[in-house]
This record gives C-alpha cells, sequence and structure tokens, in this order.
C-alpha cells in the first residue's frame, strides 16, 4: 500500500508565499515522476509543476517563474515553493507521484488534496 501525505497548504495575503510538501510511504520499489497538480470548482484540473527523478522540471504557464519544484529522493518526498501568490492560485492542491511497489507496476497515485487559499 502506497500513501502520499500532502502538507503546508493554508491561508495567505497577496504576494505572500507557501510551500507544500508532499511524502511517499509504503511499499515502494522506485518514484518516477512526482507533481503538483491543483483544481478550482468549475474548472479543470490544471498541471502547476512536475519533477522527474533526475530532477528535470515543467512548469504550468501561469506558475512559470513564481513556483519551484524540487525532490529529496531520500526521504521520497517532491516540495513546491509559491512566491509572489495571487489570489487566482486559490485551489486545491493535489500531490502526484508514478510509484511502481514489489508487487505491482507503475501505478499512478494522489494524495488527498491541501488547501491553498490566498486573499487578503
Amino acid at each position: 500500500q502506497v500513501q502520499l501525505v500532502e502538507s503546508g497548504g493554508g491561508l495567505v495575503q497577496p504576494g505572500g508565499s507557501l510551500r507544500l510538501s508532499c511524502a511517499a510511504s509504503g511499499s515502494i520499489f522506485r518514484i518516477n515522476s512526482m507533481g503538483w497538480y491543483r483544481r478550482t470548482p468549475g474548472r479543470e484540473r490544471e498541471l502547476v509543476a512536475t519533477i522527474t527523478n533526475g530532477g528535470l522540471s515543467n512548469y504550468g504557464h501561469s506558475v512559470a517563474g513564481r513556483f519551484t519544484i524540487s525532490r529529496d529522493n531520500t526521504q521520497n518526498t517532491v516540495y513546491l515553493q509559491m512566491d509572489s501568490l495571487k489570489p487566482e492560485d486559490t485551489a486545491i492542491y493535489y500531490c502526484n507521484a508514478n510509484i511502481a511497489t514489489s508487487a505491482t507496476g507503475w501505478v499512478n497515485y494522489w494524495g488527498q488534496g491541501t488547501q491553498v487559499t490566498v486573499s487578503s
């Protein structure tokens, strides 16, 4: 069984910063890509950022230059540093990871989501 546990969401003023964390645990054999997506009511799920196990990153156009994704492979953890936050960044942020266990092939896992609210 694999779990992704997110933390770090909350309320922040426009222009402020937050750092999200997502730790993968369980019978993990190997992790490929990890990333973050977000969803707001009435909108499709949106890519925020992804990062490969080699450290190559990719960003959604609306966050490029403001957000930074990183990962610690020794801790099976991915981070999202969010700076210069805007009200339109308000959403539920979901962690995603492509993970292989000793019993399965590659499976896409999702965290439970963490709320980020940007408001004055």
